[in-house]
């Protein structure tokens, strides 16, 4: 049995999948046997953490400096351009100072040039560590957007979600004692419990997927009925949103992107690069929850990128693979 739970402002909707039929409500004794939960959650409406931003790269004006709401922010030197040259050495000076001071542990970094290059991402992370022992640090180039202010972005709302991830991750622990746990992606879908907490931001609107992903397949499963398939258990009206939402998030299975900026010139150091992406991805979905054996690339797409030296591609691998749980 698979447990499908929607998290919501009300009571969490909660449903046992057999076969690919659900059935609801589900006793607490029964959900605690189930082989692995599968949990939807918008954190849309969760309370911010304070953040320490921490971009690397060259100065700027006022209204370009990043963005924390709460939280304090701070520039140093460093960064590399598109094409991975250095712009300037890292001042590890002035991250420590910041790390030392700014009294927070839910850290986001942002590198020019990370997606590329991310070694003063990863540098100034090892500095964070040693300084703030209990930081939580999000890393931009790890979302892979070429654009430094959507990075920073997406990495500042990841640090700033990660305190109420961790909080539900320990609930539904908590509730459902020795049961793995799964969270549902945005994008569609799952992900790990360890996964769901370092990278909340995949999984923000994760309940409004697996709405639509539940809507559809109760909607095949009618109409399967409907020609003499068999049983659809409930009618598609009778069904709340709550409980199609949890329904949505139990059939899905772990998922994993990896997104690069990557500089090849030839055929032959194309195909290397793709090949470390490959093995990226496959390593991510693993981390996601897959089960090693099962863990394979869906999609690859790659993109030579406009207005910049010839040899700039956007490489996109998408990995999927069945949850090692259950």
């Amino acid at each position: 049995m698979i447990l499908g739970v929607a998290l919501g402002e009300s009571a969490p909707a909660v449903v046992a999948v057999r076969d690919g039929a659900a059935s609801w409500p589900v006793p607490r004794g029964v959900a605690r046997t189930a082989s692995r939960a599968c949990v939807a959650a918008d954190l849309g409406g969760v309370r911010p953490a304070a953040v320490a931003a921490i971009r690397v790269g060259g100065p700027c004006p006022e209204a370009l400096r990043p963005v924390v709401e709460p939280g304090v922010a701070t520039i140093v030197r460093g960064g590399h351009s598109v094409t991975g040259r250095p712009l300037a050495p890292l001042d590890t000076e002035a991250v420590r100072r910041f790390a030392a001071t700014c009294g927070l542990a839910d850290f986001a970094v942002t590198a020019t040039g990370s997606p590329m290059l991310a070694d003063h991402e990863l540098e100034v992370a090892a500095i964070v560590a040693a300084e703030v022992p209990q930081a939580r640090i999000t890393l931009s180039y790890e979302f892979g957007y070429p654009g430094l202010r959507e990075r920073e972005a997406d990495a500042i709302r990841n640090a700033a979600l990660g305190p109420e991830a961790g909080r539900i991750a320990d609930d539904v622990a908590r509730e459902l004692p020795g049961v793995p746990a799964y969270f549902a992606r945005t994008g569609g879908g799952l992900v790990s419990a360890h996964y769901f907490r370092r990278f909340p931001l995949t999984c923000d609107r994760g309940a409004a997927a697996s709405l639509a992903r539940g809507r559809a397949a109760l909607r095949e499963r009618a109409d399967a009925a409907s020609g003499g398939g068999g049983d659809a258990g409930p009618g598609l009206a009778e069904v709340p949103d709550g409980v199609a939402a949890a329904y949505g998030a139990a059939l899905g299975r772990p998922e994993a992107h990896v997104e690069r900026i990557v500089l090849a010139r030839g055929r032959a150091e194309l195909d290397r690069v793709l090949r470390d992406a490959r093995d990226e991805a496959l390593t991510r979905v693993v981390s996601a929850g897959a089960a090693p054996g099962s863990a394979a690339i869906d999609e690859i797409t790659v993109n030579p990128l406009s207005y910049l030296p010839d040899g700039l591609y956007r490489v996109r691998v998408t990995a999927g693979g069945r949850p090692w749980a259950g």
